[in-house]
């Protein structure tokens, strides 16, 4: 079954992240891809919401290396 972004939620929190990584990680592993491994957490955030938080840079991340992942998987 061909594997799209489609597929793939857009992460938009910690917890979305976290399962997106998950779900893309088993997949792989079911069809014998090696992915990248994804973009580590932030250990950085001063925690004052912040208009370019580290969190949002890595949401952004997560999402390319979503995008990337889908096409290996396709």
């Amino acid at each position: 079954m061909p594997f799209t972004d489609k597929d793939l939620p857009v992460p938009v929190d910690l917890a979305s992240a976290q399962a997106l990584i998950v779900a893309v990680q088993l997949e792989a592993a079911a069809q014998r891809i090696t992915l990248r491994v994804p973009p580590p957490e932030p250990t950085t955030c001063c925690g004052r919401g912040c208009n370019g938080c580290v969190w949002e840079g890595w949401l952004a991340a997560i999402a390319y290396w979503r995008d990337e992942a889908s096409l290996l998987l396709a």
